[in-house]
């Protein structure tokens, strides 16, 4: 028998819910009794960044993260500074949802280049530039590896222990690192890297969904509700319980199927399986 103090560190990613508007996904989780929501950037420009922060405040809802910044491997000056000005600019959003933790999916190789390193180093430098800002406002970039398969256009970090190391010269309260089971559940040093994250007090977010097979067509769509695919939610859970978080958990969700499906019927399987498969470990 579950209580609502059962779901006080749950939150909903609004990609869960993609076809809600923000004022749906608001209203969903205060009747579902969700305390917690993470929006997207373009849900907040839909609504206005003043009215999506009265929205989500007067709900009595806290917002959990802010997705996404990133996008740091241009190779051009104008791309750069496109970057850091749009960056810059989800830090002042992230400010006035009144949240701390800012995802940065940190980008993919530029067109036509194969030069994996030097896109790299590219991440780090315009990191570098983003940090005092972010630090000035009292937000954390939370640097999220992606799934490897995702290398080449959205995210060249693919494991938490890359994740690490690229957040490694900055203060812990400025980056930190996301652990989401989808993107990391593969990774044959995961359980030392979420020990190394929780040391180095840098886990500023746990996202959970499950990895559906076989893979989309659209490989972004291979995601499913937590026990519909290959996820150990127990083993990944323990790890990042013992690392020490105790922050919000957050559920996001890319399928077809889940956004075609009923908002509230999402919501209630979401409560259901984060209480079997989640919870227990948390």
């Amino acid at each position: 028998m579950t209580s609502t103090s059962d779901f006080a560190r749950l939150s909903i990613n609004s990609a869960t819910t993609k076809k809600w508007t923000l004022a749906q996904v608001v209203d969903g989780c205060v009747n579902a009794g969700i305390p917690a929501i993470g929006p997207w950037r373009d849900r907040v420009e839909e609504a206005g960044l003043d009215k999506a922060a009265r929205l989500i405040k007067d709900a009595g809802l806290r917002v959990s993260s802010l997705c996404r910044g990133g996008f740091l491997t241009a190779p051009d000056a104008e791309g750069q500074a496109a970057a850091l000005a749009d960056n810059r600019a989800a830090i002042l959003e992230a400010v006035a949802l009144d949240t701390r933790e800012l995802f940065l999916v940190v980008g993919g190789l530029a067109p036509g280049e194969k030069d994996v390193v030097a896109a790299r180093r590219r991440v780090a430098d315009r990191l570098a530039d983003l940090v005092p800002f972010a630090e000035e406002n009292g937000v954390r970039l939370v640097l999220e590896p992606l799934h490897p398969m995702y290398a080449a256009d959205r995210a060249l970090i693919s494991t938490l222990g890359q994740a690490l190391d690229l957040a490694a010269p900055f203060d812990a309260s400025t980056v930190g690192v996301a652990v989401d089971t989808f993107h990391v559940w593969w990774d044959p040093e995961l359980k030392a890297q979420i020990a190394r994250a929780g040391r180095e007090d840098r886990i500023a977010s746990y996202q959970v969904c499950d990895f559906n097979m076989p893979i989309a067509a659209d490989p972004l769509l291979s995601r499913g509700y937590m026990g519909d695919g290959v996820v150990d939610f127990a083993t990944i859970g323990t790890w990042v319980r013992d690392a020490g978080y105790t922050g919000d958990i957050e559920v996001e969700i890319f399928s077809q199927e889940i956004w075609d499906t009923d908002g509230n019927t999402v919501l209630s399987t979401v409560k259901d399986r984060y209480a079997e498969l989640v919870l227990p470990y948390a």
